[in-house]
Parts: C-alpha cells; sequence; structure tokens
C-alpha cells in the first residue's frame, strides 16, 4: 500500500470535513462540529491563512489529514499546534497516521519551530501510546483550559 501525503488543496476540504466528523463520533461529540467546508475554505485559503493541512491519500482516496497552525510561545518563540490528525477508522494501524506525524514533523523542523504541540484525549490509549514512542514529552501538570462561544457571551456580558 503507498500512502501519499500533500498539502492540501481547496478541492480536499469535503473529505477533510467528513474526517473532522469521523474524529467527532470517535471522540463522543458527533453533534459538535460547526465548522464548514465554506469556513474551511475562507480560512485555510484566503490572503492570510490560519492553518495549514496535510492529507493522506491511499489509491486517489484521502485517508486521513492533519491540520496545523502557528503559535507564539513566549518562552520558546515559533511553535507549531498540531490541532487534529484523523486516520479513517478502515485505514488505522496501516502507518497513514505515522506519515501525516512525520510530515508534521517536516514541516515544524523545516520552519525552524522550537516545539510542536498537540493534545490527546486521557482514554485514547492507542494515540498516547504511539505519541510515547516517538519521543514526545507529556505534560501531566498542565490543564487544557478552554472558554466556549456562551462562556465568552456570558462573561462579556456580566464583566
Amino acid at each position: 500500500m503507498q500512502i501519499q501525503i500533500h498539502k492540501a488543496l481547496k478541492e480536499d476540504m469535503p473529505a477533510v470535513l467528513d474526517l473532522i466528523k469521523e474524529l467527532a463520533i470517535f471522540e463522543n461529540e458527533p453533534h459538535a462540529v460547526e465548522v464548514t467546508v465554506d469556513d474551511l475554505l475562507k480560512e485555510g485559503f484566503g490572503e492570510d491563512p490560519l492553518f495549514t493541512c496535510f492529507v493522506a491519500k491511499v489509491e486517489n482516496e484521502i485517508v486521513g489529514m492533519a491540520l496545523v497552525y502557528f503559535r507564539f510561545s513566549t518562552w520558546k518563540g515559533r511553535t507549531v499546534h498540531l490541532e487534529d490528525l484523523v486516520v479513517k477508522e478502515s485505514m488505522r494501524g496501516k502507518n497513514v497516521g505515522k506519515a501525516l506525524y512525520t510530515e508534521v514533523m517536516n514541516y515544524g523542523y523545516e520552519h525552524g519551530v522550537k516545539r510542536i504541540e498537540w493534545v490527546v484525549l486521557d482514554w485514547n490509549k492507542p494515540a498516547i501510546k504511539f505519541y510515547e514512542n516517538t519521543g514526545a514529552k507529556f505534560q501531566k501538570n498542565w490543564h487544557l483550559v478552554e472558554m466556549n462561544e456562551q462562556g465568552i457571551k456570558k462573561y462579556i456580558d456580566n464583566k
């Protein structure tokens, strides 16, 4: 099986959105995806793109994707954040994820970043094992914090 990795094109965005929805189902959040193909096109291919996406193809079918963007660390400078790496369920365990992960590492290396970071759910044991086997370090003393849209509005309305 030959895996081809390339930077996503506009015409790849419907398949990318399908993978995002598959990830949401895998993470037990099937109704959480609000982003649309139009959003992906606007934010990833406009004048000032907010992300870079890589897709994995097998026999001309998109079977995986990795979406990354630059962040800035006050300690390290420019970093890459891996937002999501998704492989179709039927293609897991066939090195598609490893090929995408390697592409992300190459991307960060080529851009001279000091760190590539991402989050993984604590129950996703296969992903955790994979990342540990690559030498990734888990930051166990840190907590992921977020404010959702309703929380933002409530905070602003009550400040």
